[in-house]
């Protein structure tokens, strides 16, 4: 990609608020009710901080959503100028006010509609205070492939996304690692990432020796010393879009049970990766990557699914994991992510973001798989 990609326009808009209706009428919802958070960016363009005044869209189900924005009056000027702001209808209600009258008529006294599922409670339960007759639904549990699909201008910026990820990891390998605590190593890969373009840096994963088989740990004060296993995990936003890879590296020279793990948990990863084509389920990924695992004889220590999807946000449906039946089409982003966690020695885990193309796959990270050597 060269330069910032177009910006998405109200019809792009218009068009996913229409696709999200008719997805509701074919759920059999009576509509969908988006609170502040990524489903509201990705419909509308609009990213209003969630508090405690309501802010919600309204799309009724079927062919003609007919999108009614209920916002604060305060807010009301920031939400004129969202991308999708010519094709929406705004209702604005002010403070003193109950927003729940306001939102109340959109609705009508029955019905089943899906509702985000990042809606605060409060708001829900004012809702249902309001209209008893409403029974309301997960998006997840209701619409879980809502945004799982990319198009073409998604999959530009995932990709830019994982390119600048990518420049990042380049980088880190070649700073000091013995001698310094994980949150300096963690600093590094976020001045990187944003160095590198991203906007919004959510995670850096730095776990080094021990911590390293933790798959979630919390870079701390912890010095890394000669003969660690680091295990790096970063990643965040660029154009809207996420970024989330994956790699381990060694302070040093590994021993031969280090290597030998690294080595099966890449073999793993790869053969997942090589699984991945429209029409298989996406247990299929996980199953493949755990059965290498196990064969190996390290399938206890692999304690986690083997993917998510990513966009919008870089932890969304659809996930790589046993007992999810739903197969794959072109489209769709998810990582693949292997790992073995020894307790009390150390972790390995190798992550790529891949889309599903009309014949496979194509990894959407390019850098280097084997066991880096640091220093």
């Amino acid at each position: 990609m060269t330069g910032s990609p177009a910006p998405f326009t109200a019809d792009d808009h218009a068009t996913r608020m229409r696709r999200a209706a008719e997805a509701a009428a074919d759920a059999g919802l009576d509509g969908l009710l988006i609170a502040p958070g990524p489903d509201l960016v990705w419909l509308t363009g609009y990213r209003p901080v969630p508090t405690e005044r309501l802010t919600l869209l309204v799309l009724r189900a079927g062919e003609d959503p007919d999108p009614v924005l209920v916002v604060p009056a305060l807010e009301a000027p920031d939400a004129a100028e969202a991308a999708a702001a010519p094709v929406l209808t705004l209702r604005d209600w002010s403070d003193g006010n109950d927003p729940y009258e306001t939102a109340a008529p959109l609705l009508g006294a029955g019905g089943r509609y899906g509702i985000s599922d990042n809606a605060w409670a409060m708001h829900l339960l004012g809702l249902t205070k309001r209209l008893p007759g409403i029974r309301y639904t997960s998006l997840t549990e209701s619409l879980p492939m809502l945004r799982a699909v990319k198009d073409a201008a998604e999959l530009e910026r995932l990709a830019a996304a994982g390119a600048a990820a990518d420049a990042a990891y380049e980088e880190i390998r070649k700073v000091p690692f013995a001698g310094r605590r994980e949150t300096d190593i963690a600093a590094d890969l976020a001045e990187l990432l944003r160095h590198f373009g991203h906007s919004q840096v959510d995670f850096t994963v730095v776990g080094s020796g021990p911590n390293g088989a933790n798959p979630h740990h919390e870079a701390g004060d912890r010095v890394i010393e000669q003969g660690d296993m680091v295990v790096l995990d970063f990643g965040g936003l660029k154009y809207g879009y996420g970024s989330d890879t994956s790699r381990t590296v060694h302070v040093g020279e590994p021993t031969a049970e280090e290597q030998r793990v690294h080595d099966v948990v890449r073999a793993a990863q790869q053969a997942a990766c090589a699984a991945v084509r429209p029409g298989i389920a996406c247990q299929d990924v996980d199953r493949v990557a755990r059965e290498y695992i196990t064969d190996a004889g390290y399938g206890e220590y692999f304690i986690h699914r083997t993917g998510h999807g990513i966009g919008v946000t870089t932890h969304e449906p659809p996930y790589m994991v046993d007992g999810e039946d739903r197969t794959l089409v072109p489209g769709m982003c998810f990582s693949v992510e292997p790992g073995i966690y020894l307790p009390g020695r150390f972790g390995v885990r190798i992550e790529d973001i891949v889309t599903v193309t009309e014949e496979g796959m194509r990894s959407l990270n390019d850098t280097p798989r084997e066991l880096a050597i640091v220093h």
